[in-house]
């Protein structure tokens, strides 16, 4: 099953436009797009395989993680994570 996941790391500096677009770049495998231009955290939203939430949320982090380091950016924690699947997405239509 498809999950979209929306995970955002929260730091102590803005994050600049140049940033954000590398990281854009590094999810745009997991049809993900990027945010956090000017704040103090970014995030992104991707959509991964998995069999249920639990690791639609690990297999995002993987990915948040990893995308996040080939952008530059700095390892802040991750201060939240959520996951929606197609099913769930398609009833709140």
């Amino acid at each position: 099953m498809l999950w979209s996941v929306t995970l955002q790391a929260v730091g102590d500096r803005p994050v600049t436009h140049e940033e954000i677009v590398e990281l854009a770049d590094a999810v745009a495998g997991a049809h993900g797009v990027a945010s956090g231009i000017g704040q103090s955290a970014y995030g992104a939203q991707l959509v991964v395989e998995a069999a249920d939430r639990d690791e639609a949320i690990s297999l995002g982090l993987a990915l948040f993680t990893e995308a996040a380091a080939t952008a530059g950016l700095p390892a802040w924690p991750v201060s939240s994570a959520d996951a929606v699947s197609e099913a769930e997405d398609a009833e709140l239509e």
